[in-house]
């Protein structure tokens, strides 16, 4: 239960039966009252601590616009809530220069018509603040034993989150120390766009030594900590169709924040594979981080980027199998205990992306052997087979992003008929691997129609065998009789087909042009796919 805000008790029927009407703050209704104060000193900031809802009658107040300006300044350098002035004793109507003052300074201002006893107003709001109170002590306490049952068995920092992000009713982001979203839960809500912008969003919101709101945005902001130092923090964002941040959220935020803690310091590793693959794919998209933030952030990884090399790796394999497999566990253990500096994460459903941080003089290729056996090992148990490209080597991270995006181009350009090797680089792509890039584009699939569409229409309505034949002759590199002897028919007869051949593609065998035309068509051909044909 949340304590009262202005508007709550301008609500109750003692106030309400004053007719009170708001004359400035009127979006700052949302502000809680911790107390209600009824003074009529000129000087009642010595009384105060902040959070009280001031009322009076105005009796001592003066005429004196300066002296009205310094009583409202008072009050809202001291935090007050609001102040509630009772017309029909000093003033008939409030003067103009306290409401200018009050606008000035975003504090509320509420103005009685009709009279009404103070002392009801005091009791009445007083003994909702102690219920309201009490009910938080308990709620507290519920919420630490929650909590406390979640660290004593180990619950991932991702459960962690969300139980905050269900208690509080709201979306809750884990950051790191450069704004890094790395861990969103939103309390069964769609996500949406609260990710939006999150970097320029999440520097607009200093980070407060306790839970508090920050920013802007009013978000509420708890530091997390480990081993004496800040990590990152925990943000709440605000339901735009609910109330605003109270104790509750504040505390529950608190609660978190301090179980995340404890979990950093039992070294949970699904939280630094979380970490890893956060800042593998913020590498691999180019993120808006300058250089300076990016070295921070991979440093703060444990990663040497000082004369070292990066080198991106693309793993295919089937959208599945990878998490079946439990594949980037089992490579970042193996890296991990090797010795070697890397991030290990999930590019795309179908692809595990590497990042190696490897010194200057040291030999890259055994590294990448390492990781291929290792996930050959790893999805072999599932029958798959690992397709591992690997990009050119980069000194500057701004630079991984292209690493990546060619380790990828090289992963894509792997087809059934690319002879296998322990890695693939883009020296070892030639034409079929072009032709199996280009597999789905129409322009591809038009150009095998028009060189081989009547050859495989011929041999669809006669049962004939004129596509093979043509393949044997062209792999024959043009020369008839070993193509003849390899198809183990008769010099003659093959010669018939190939003339045969000659009349359905309209053109010459003996040309070298024709015999590349319809060689790049049937390698296409074969990208397509089984039944092409």
């Amino acid at each position: 239960m949340a304590l009262l805000t202005v508007a709550d008790v301008l609500r109750l029927p003692v106030i309400a039966a004053g007719l009170p009407r708001v004359m400035a703050g009127e979006d700052r209704l949302n502000r809680p009252v911790r107390w209600v104060h009824v003074t009529e000193l000129l000087d009642p900031a010595s009384f105060l601590e902040g959070g009280e809802l001031v009322l009076t009658t105005g009796m001592p107040q003066p005429n004196d616009p300066t002296r009205l300006r310094g009583y409202a300044d008072q009050l809202a350098d001291v935090g007050a809530a609001g102040l509630v002035v009772e017309l029909g004793r000093r003033y008939q109507q409030v003067p103009p220069d306290l409401v200018a003052a009050c606008r000035a300074r975003d504090l509320p201002l509420i103005v009685l018509s009709h009279g009404i006893r103070f002392i009801e107003v005091t009791q009445t709001v007083h003994a909702l603040i102690l219920d309201a109170q009490g009910e938080l002590l308990r709620r507290s306490h519920q919420v630490h034993e929650l909590f406390t049952d979640l660290t004593l068995r180990g619950a991932r920092p991702e459960e962690l989150v969300q139980v905050a992000a269900d208690l509080m009713g709201r979306s809750v982001v884990l950051e790191n120390l450069v704004h890094h979203a790395m861990i969103v839960c939103t309390a069964g809500r769609p996500g949406g766009t609260i990710l939006e912008a999150w970097q320029r969003r999440s520097r607009a919101a200093p980070t407060p030594d306790h839970a508090a709101p920050s920013g802007p945005e009013g978000w509420l902001v708890a530091p997390v900590e480990h081993d004496g130092q800040r990590w990152g923090r925990l943000v709440a964002l605000p339901d735009q169709t609910g109330p605003a941040s109270g104790p509750e959220h504040t505390l529950t935020l608190r609660r978190a924040a301090t179980a995340l803690t404890l979990a950093r310091m039992t070294g949970h590793t699904q939280w630094d594979r979380q970490a890893r693959a956060s800042a593998l794919l913020e590498l691999r998209h180019g993120s808006h981080l300058s250089r300076t933030e990016s070295r921070i952030r991979i440093e703060a990884l444990g990663l040497p980027t000082v004369g070292h090399l990066f080198i991106a790796l693309a793993i295919g394999h089937r959208p599945d199998a990878a998490d079946r497999a439990d594949l980037d566990s089992h490579l970042g253990e193996d890296l991990r205990g090797a010795g070697i500096h890397a991030l290990v994460g999930r590019l795309s459903p179908d692809r595990t992306g590497v990042l190696l941080t490897l010194p200057l003089a040291a030999a890259w290729q055994p590294v990448v052997e390492r990781i291929g056996r290792v996930a050959e090992e790893t999805l072999g148990t599932l029958g798959e087979e690992a397709v591992l490209a690997v990009g050119p080597g980069v000194t500057a991270l701004d630079q991984v992003a292209r690493s990546f995006t060619q380790a990828e181009e090289v992963a894509n350009a792997i087809g059934p008929g690319t002879p296998r090797r322990p890695f693939h680089v883009s020296a070892d792509l030639g034409l079929p691997e072009l032709l199996y890039t280009l597999r789905d584009d129409v322009r591809v699939q038009n150009y095998v129609e028009r060189q081989l569409g009547r050859l495989m229409q011929h041999d669809e309505r006669h049962g004939g065998d004129l596509l093979a034949i043509l393949r044997q002759y062209l792999d024959a590199a043009g020369n008839k009789s070993v193509a003849a002897k390899q198809a183990g028919l008769s010099r003659q007869a093959f010669y018939q087909r190939l003339h045969t051949i000659e009349r359905l593609v309209g053109g010459s065998l003996e040309s070298g042009a024709q015999r590349s035309r319809l060689h790049v068509a049937v390698m296409a051909l074969d990208t397509l796919g089984p039944g092409s044909g």
